[in-house]
């Protein structure tokens, strides 16, 4: 098995302390004010719809923070990286991130997203980097472990700017740090990315009493599959707009335009059922 197979069912893993199956992207409020039909329909149009919306609005970061932290990668590899190019990598980001937190229509979103992106940096920081133990082995190359050690200090620095809130840190820009840092490709980091929301919004079905177990399982095989693999197709190359710290022309694929090929909320209605979500539950909250 090669090393990109057993980092995607690694991040897979639905045991990741990634703390995604508390957000639920405004589902309960997508039921509760009688969306989507009958019972055996709503989690499909649901999933359709946010699928859609997510991948449409989101991707665009993922691929380009990915792109950021390639770079970062290749200049240490080439032994160009200086002090003050790293700065300008973390800043790039933090542009990135920026961006996202101004499109972010409300602060449900934005706090689940904000959460579930630093919980991401520390996976990192604590359980995907080489143990101490493993340091010293002889079978690893010295260029590797150098490489691991630039990209912990990296998500290390942008944590602390995450935790000091002098940077937004949300999810789809934690997620293209991460994937990015573990060597993953954009393509497979964007198709994760898209699955992952998928199963999230299936586990929150579940946990509703929408479908059942095997229920969600089926969804996944026979009826998310193909919505995620068409949205990631049509979103593959989209871009923020936001230059990638090389500043060259292939920041743009060939005959894209960033003005019309930019990132969107196709869904508004979800992020009104998102925002919604804080009323719902208020009671709860206050109690």
């Amino acid at each position: 098995m090669d090393d990109e197979t057993f980092l995607l069912l690694l991040l897979s893993d639905s045991n990741l302390p990634t703390g995604s199956f508390v957000a639920s992207s405004g589902f309960e409020s997508y039921i509760k004010h009688g969306f989507g039909g009958d019972q055996n329909n709503r989690t499909t149009m649901f999933m359709r719809d946010s699928i859609s919306a997510y991948a449409r609005s989101a991707l665009a970061f993922v691929s380009d923070t990915h792109r950021i932290v390639q770079d970062v990668r290749r200049d240490f590899e080439r032994g160009s990286e200086q002090k003050s190019d790293f700065d300008k990598y973390l800043q790039k980001i933090k542009e990135v991130d920026d961006l996202y937190d101004a499109m972010t229509l409300n602060d449900v979103t934005k706090r689940a997203s904000k959460s579930q992106g630093v919980a991401l940096l520390t996976l990192y920081s604590k359980g995907l980097t080489p143990p101490l133990a493993l340091t010293g082995v002889k079978n690893r190359k010295e260029t590797e472990i150098e490489v691991n050690s630039y990209m912990t200090s990296l998500v290390s620095q942008y944590k602390s700017l995450v935790r000091a809130e002098s940077a937004p840190g949300h999810l789809p820009i934690c997620w293209g740090i991460l994937t990015s840092a573990l060597g993953l490709t954009s393509e497979r980091s964007q198709y994760l990315h898209i699955f992952l929301h998928a199963r999230s919004l299936l586990s929150v079905s579940v946990r509703l009493n929408e479908i059942g177990p095997y229920n969600a399982q089926q969804t996944l095989l026979y009826i998310s599959r193909s919505v995620i693999e068409a949205e990631v197709v049509r979103c593959k190359d989209l871009r923020t707009g936001i230059p990638s710290s090389t500043g060259t022309e292939s920041d743009q694929p060939d005959g894209v335009d960033d003005k019309s090929r930019g990132p969107a909320n196709t869904w508004p209605l979800g992020e009104i059922l998102a925002a919604r979500h804080d009323l719902q539950h208020s009671r709860i909250f206050n109690s």
